[in-house]
């Protein structure tokens, strides 16, 4: 099945588009959370891979996907990445899609290899075998059409997605990709590129396999984008703590409400350390992650054209 139709269908089974990023960080753990484990690598390693199974917990029954930032995990060496293997992998028995966000980007040989890795299969042996089982990855345009081919090649092959940057949701964001090159900012002809590369791989809900990352911090680029990649699915970050509010994510919606997924990392995963929630729930850091991925359900749902998935 298409990546972009089973994602949809698991969409209208939640109702919301939202979709939450596991990022985590041992000094913005729950009070007294780290100190469970043995100060040391492993140790650290072991909370981050139980404070993500205990997030994905919370979350699995309320959204579709989650998002895996890697480099919190690969700033752990060996250990980190393996507990990120292991939490995609428990992601997915909860039910969820799982989206490596990565950004990886090479050309040739080594862009085929990365693509293999993430999204196919590699050789062991006589046969080929998965080493990650991921939905999406995140990949850069920067070298261009060569650096991309090899993912989409893949991503077709084994139904899976991919999401292209293209407009970043930083405070520098512009520093390259407003440049004006043929009379047209960088990140127009990157779109552009991006709506060739996925044209041959429409689903049945008529959006392509490549995807683009359109941040909420720039709600006029966000529309612009939007009218001109009609077939192009769009993650969203940059709601919540980088400063991004429903009505600017409401640009990245078609107007059924699809059309785009929205991910909250740091709003949901450390919301129990927002003042309003510690009020609320004081030490149930549980009960404040919980309500937080409500809260922004709602917001959306009362202030984009994703309210329509509620019917």
């Amino acid at each position: 099945m298409h990546f972009v139709d089973r994602l949809f269908s698991a969409i209208r089974r939640v109702q919301n588009p939202v979709v939450v990023g596991v990022d985590p960080r041992p000094d913005e753990l729950p009070p007294g959370y780290l100190e469970r484990f043995p100060a040391n690598l492993e140790g650290v390693v072991a909370a981050l891979g139980q404070f993500g199974r205990d997030l994905i917990d919370i979350v699995a029954t309320r959204v579709a996907a989650v998002k895996f930032q890697s480099a919190f995990y690969e700033a752990y060496g060996p250990q980190g990445v393996a507990v990120l293997h292991a939490s995609a992998e428990y992601a997915r028995e909860k039910g969820l899609m799982v989206i490596f966000d990565g950004k990886r980007n090479d050309i040739g040989s080594t862009a085929e290899a990365y693509a293999r890795g993430y999204l196919g299969k590699v050789p062991m042996g006589e046969s080929f075998e998965p080493c990650w089982n991921l939905d999406a990855l995140t990949i850069n345009a920067y070298l261009g059409a060569e650096g991309i081919v090899p993912f989409v090649k893949v991503a077709a092959r084994e139904n899976k997605g991919l999401f292209v940057v293209v407009r970043t949701s930083n405070h520098s964001a512009g520093d390259f990709q407003d440049l004006v090159a043929d009379g047209k900012p960088v990140y127009r002809h990157v779109a552009e590129h991006v709506k060739q590369w996925g044209q041959a791989y429409v689903g049945q809900e008529g959006y392509s396999l490549v995807g683009a990352v359109v941040g909420a911090t720039y709600p006029a680029q966000l529309a612009e984008l939007r009218e001109a990649m009609p077939q192009t699915l769009f993650l969203v970050p940059g709601y919540g703590t980088q400063g991004g509010t429903s009505a600017e994510v409401a640009h990245a919606f078609a107007s059924n409400g699809l059309g785009a997924v929205v991910n909250n990392s740091r709003g949901i995963a450390f919301a129990y350390g927002k003042a309003a929630y510690k009020a609320r729930f004081g030490t149930n850091w549980q009960g404040a992650v919980e309500q937080a991925l409500v809260d922004m359900i709602d917001d959306l749902a009362a202030n984009t054209p994703a309210g329509r998935l509620r019917g």
